[in-house]
């Protein structure tokens, strides 16, 4: 589970550098003087000899504790920590964790196959049917620590017996999943040649059942790229010598030509096929249609340790399936709009601002162009079908919010009510199968658009919710309000705003974005424009345009004459050259003069003062309350300094005002402490807990993440991620939720209050428009869409979620990094959401990465740095600049409302004194200490002795 990363390693070598040079020099010299020491009379050469091995002893003893007292303090910290999760938790999470799989797998396709209540026999098919995907990896993965249940053993728990010939065969092809992690993305599919399978294994086969399972599987990771776009410029490994598995051009997201024959192999051997796709990335599975065989096909995401066991009770009809899926399924990638525009590309003027890290990477700023606009996702695909600029059928296999049942269900929509700004309605749902089962209710939004006018999607999802499990003829109501500003779209024309244009908006209740079940219609008669001081309610400062710099040269995709501009606001980009204004506003750590950003008239606020005000008398206070202004006088720079710049994994003890010191755990798919090997059972992955549509469940999994960290006494969870599935290749998407903010925006919510009921704040992150590998990469998008499409689940997650820690991301927006983005820290999170908490930034080692650090953190909102050592970039070149001062105070108040509020300050942990591990590095500073002293003692002793038995050797010489 530890990982290892060479970058650290060298990072925290660079850092030590001096203390290990002083260590050499003590060693160098203490050395040099017992080799002098040899020509020397013997009580000299006592002398010199003990001396120079106490000063040895004495000079590493000295650099090791400036060493752990210092820049390896934390590190010592995290390293010598504690905290175990229970048998009766890990019990618990498995609960919750099957829970999720069962609600978040779904039924894409039935023609009657499943579930299997005629077999309790079926053949798997497919490499991947042994060595099943559980997860994703990097920093969202789940640990080997527990035993995962595989997609055999799903199925024989769950009496169903699988053909272990075939598993034989493929184990013997290859035994493990190539190494998926940070350090090594290896894009390989392995799966046998077609012509490998033995004739008497297939005859076997069908003896033993007339179901076959085919298996496929698709994984990434959080490393250096996304998905392959084009098999063949990756080092993928081949499956056959005799062919290729891919022809150029060919992508990762669409079967391979040994996978396209084991197809062919099965469905004509099975006439009752099911397939299962294990994947978090929507696949191109269009070839379904060709094969008649292929009755039932499942989307399975990776469902963690356990939640293979809620396959193998789909598969048995123990369970039935009522997940709904969280993207949309395009049958040709290649045609969506942001195909183009998917791939960073490097600026050819920007090449001297270049960095390299301590892998020995040179990363050169580089760029993406978010040219679909807010037509992302499904929004994109029923809006051009609407307009007539396609041809859904052709375009859409699996529309959004898709997901079938083995019962059957009705829903019926009520009357709106308006009244105070709100529609209210119900929905009835009533099933009318045989079976027991639940159902998702879908509301949508079509505004009314006006040719050339703010762009608008045809659909927009609004609000959802999950009934609970309906016995046969059962119904229940699920009650809906809506406020009609949620209606409105952002129009950045003037200084921008909310806009609620009058006209006809049909409220409708779909059984998935496309199909429409049931519709009323809300009719606005004056347009409404929410600016000045007659802002939205949900608002505390009314939005504005913040973004315009964001925008760039770009051409965005736009509605008006059906998408007549499509060709060139989906072309990929002309040119590399990042034009001005902008380029002369680029920024890293190469060009930043932190002094540009001090108020030369700027006074420092009062430190060190003695108030006597402790922070926990601020639990649950609000944040203006007044006594928070004597409590921050009590603050040190020291003390502002070392919270602020070394919060990587853990917030630092305060001692004038009492501040505990708290634990922060990875990730989203299990809480792990990657310093001491300890970690939880494994979630399902972020889309297939979206893809439950259940809130509910959603609370459930927040809980029991809470109760996790607090058992490994982790008090900050690093999660839920928030980012926008904008294009499927994202290697991280496994990590966030949907295409759509509000469906992420809505279970984040739900996870963030789960966790916090158990005292643990969760770090919303990536904030913001880091949705595929952007790493030191310019974002450019229009000021609508990064509101309405990239800020919406975090805005939902602040608003109602009450989300008290945030982690921004490594993207840049714009010319300037993400993490010191002044509107979208300052402005839009605290100042409109009205956010209450504190930003940390997304990981950063010595160099700050090359583009990361606090001084430009602090002036623009940030308030801490996710790093484990000390040191400019990731502290403040000068602490005493009032300027400084100032920013170190606002952030280190805001990382205290979040500390106060946690578990570590509801009475159950008394006031922290030295770490433990400081208590014994004193008490053997202290046995060293005595023991050097009795070394010179004695070492002087036996000098006077030698000294006086030569003396009187001479005296007795005539």
């Amino acid at each position: 589970m530890l990982n290892i990363d060479m970058g650290d390693v060298a990072a925290v070598v660079q850092l030590l550098a001096p203390y290990l040079i002083a260590v050499g020099v003590v060693l160098v010299l203490g050395l040099a003087a017992l080799l002098l020491a040899r020509r020397r009379p013997r009580p000299q050469r006592t002398l010199i000899r003990g001396g120079s091995t106490i000063a040895m002893v004495l000079g590493v003893v000295v650099v090791a504790n400036m060493v752990a007292f210092g820049p390896m303090s934390t590190l010592i910290q995290l390293a010598t920590g504690d905290g175990k999760v229970s048998k009766e938790t890990t019990a618990d999470a498995a609960v919750v964790a099957e829970d999720l799989a069962a609600e978040g797998i779904v039924l894409l396709q039935n023609d009657a196959l499943l579930p299997l209540n005629d077999t309790k026999k079926v053949n798997l098919f497919g490499w991947s049917s042994t060595e099943p995907v559980y997860g994703g990896g990097g920093s969202g993965s789940i640990n080997d620590l527990y035993p995962a249940v595989s997609i055999v053993d799903g199925l024989e728990n769950n009496g169903i017996e699988t053909n272990h010939k075939l598993q034989d065969f493929y184990t013997e092809y290859m035994a493990e999943r190539p190494e998926m992690t940070i350090q090594k993305q290896t894009w390989a599919f392995p799966e046998p040649p077609a012509d490998t399978y033995p004739d008497s294994l297939l005859s076997d086969a069908k003896d033993f059942s007339d179901v076959a399972v085919i298996v496929l599987a698709r994984v990434a990771s959080e490393g250096d790229t996304d998905m392959p776009t084009d098999m063949t410029k990756t080092d993928f490994q081949q499956n056959s010598s005799s062919y290729n598995d891919f022809e150029p051009g060919e992508h990762s997201l669409q079967i391979s030509q040994t996978e396209q024959d084991m197809i062919d192999l099965v469905t004509s051997n099975f006439d009752d096929v099911v397939l299962v796709y294990n994947g978090a990335n929507p696949m191109e599975l269009g070839f379904v249609d060709q094969y008649p065989q292929i009755k039932s096909v499942l989307w399975s995401p990776p469902p963690g340790h356990v939640g293979f066991d809620a396959l193998g009770k789909i598969i048995a009809g123990e369970i039935n399936p009522s997940g709904r899926t969280a993207d949309i399924f395009p049958r040709d990638l290649k045609q969506a709009p942001w195909w183009n525009n998917q791939v960073a590309r490097e600026y050819d003027n920007l090449t001297a601002l270049g960095v390299v890290d301590f892998d020995g990477r040179k990363m050169v700023p580089a760029f993406m162009n978010y040219s679909d606009g807010i037509y992302v996702g499904y929004r994109y695909y029923e809006t051009a079908a609407a307009e007539g600029a396609i041809d859904y059928a052709a375009a859409v296999q699996y529309p959004f919010g898709h997901g079938l049942s083995y019962t059957t269900f009705t829903q019926q929509m009520s009357a709106l009510t308006v009244a105070d700004g709100k529609l209210t309605f119900t929905v009835t749902v009533t099933n009318t199968g045989a079976v027991p089962g639940k159902d998702v209710v879908e509301v949508y939004s079509n505004p009314p658009y006006t040719n050339g006018g703010i762009e608008k999607s045809s659909a927009n999802l609004i609000a959802f919710d999950k009934t609970d499990e309906l016995a046969p003829g059962a119904s229940v109501e699920l009650d809906f309000t809506i406020a009609a500003e949620d209606l409105a779209s952002y129009d950045e024309s003037g200084d921008g705003a909310y806009v609620l244009e009058a006209g006809e908006y049909k409220i409708s209740i779909n059984s998935d974005s496309h199909t429409v079940i049931d519709t009323q219609t809300y009719v606005a008669t004056d347009t409404v424009r929410y600016d000045g001081d007659a802002g939205r309610a949900s608002d505390d400062l009314t939005a504005s345009n913040q973004f315009q710099n964001v925008e760039g040269d770009v051409t965005f995709l736009s509605r008006a004459d059906q998408f007549a501009n499509y060709s060139v606001a989906t072309a990929a980009p002309q040119g590399s050259t990042l034009q001005e204004p902008w380029a002369s506003e680029y920024v890293n750590n190469k060009n930043y003069d932190y002094k540009s950003d001090l108020n030369p008239d700027a006074e420092a606020p009062v430190t060190g003062a003695n108030n006597g005000v402790e922070v926990s008398d601020l639990r649950g206070a609000d944040f203006d309350d007044p006594r928070w202004e004597p409590l921050l006088d009590q603050l040190t720079v020291a003390e502002m300094v070392a919270v602020t710049s070394v919060a990587g994994y853990q917030t630092a003890a305060i001692d004038s005002v009492g501040l505990n010191s708290t634990i922060d755990s990875d990730g989203p798919a299990a809480v792990n402490n990657p310093f001491t090997n300890e970690g939880s059972l494994g979630f399902p992955v972020e889309v297939m807990i979206a893809s439950t549509w259940n809130q509910d469940l959603a609370h459930r999994y927040g809980e029991i993440m809470g109760d996790l960290s607090r058992e490994l006494n982790s008090a900050g969870w690093y999660a839920p991620g928030m980012n926008t599935h904008r294009v499927p290749f994202g290697a991280r998407n496994f990590e966030y939720f949907s295409e759509d903010g509000v469906l992420a925006g809505k279970i984040a919510a739900s996870a963030v209050q789960g966790a916090a009921s158990k005292g643990v704040f969760a770090y919303i992150k990536h904030f913001a428009l880091y949705d595929t590998k952007n790493f030191f990469v310019s974002i450019w998008s229009d000021e609508q869409a990064t509101r309405e499409i990239y800020l919406k689940p975090f805005e939902i997650a602040v608003k109602e979620g009450d989300a008290t820690a945030v982690m921004s991301s490594w993207n840049y927006i714009g010319p300037r990094w993400a993490g010191a983005s002044k509107s979208l820290l300052q402005t839009v999170l605290r100042e409109e959401w009205g956010f209450r908490g504190f930003v940390l930034t997304d990981y950063t080692d010595a160099s700050g990465n090359g583009f990361q650090n606090l001084d430009q953190a602090l002036v623009n909102g940030g308030d801490a740095m996710l790093a484990t050592v000390g040191g400019v970039p990731n502290g403040v070149h000068d602490d005493s600049a009032p300027t400084t001062v100032t920013e170190l105070r606002r952030a280190t108040k805001n990382i205290m409302y979040t500390v106060v509020n946690s578990w570590v300050h509801d009475g159950s942990v008394e006031r922290q004194g030295l770490p433990p591990w400081q208590v014994v590095a004193i008490v053997i500073n202290g046995v060293v200490v005595v023991a050097l002293a009795l070394g010179s003692i004695w070492t002087v002793r036996r000098s006077r002795k030698l000294r006086g038995a030569a003396q009187h050797q001479d005296l007795a010489t005539p």
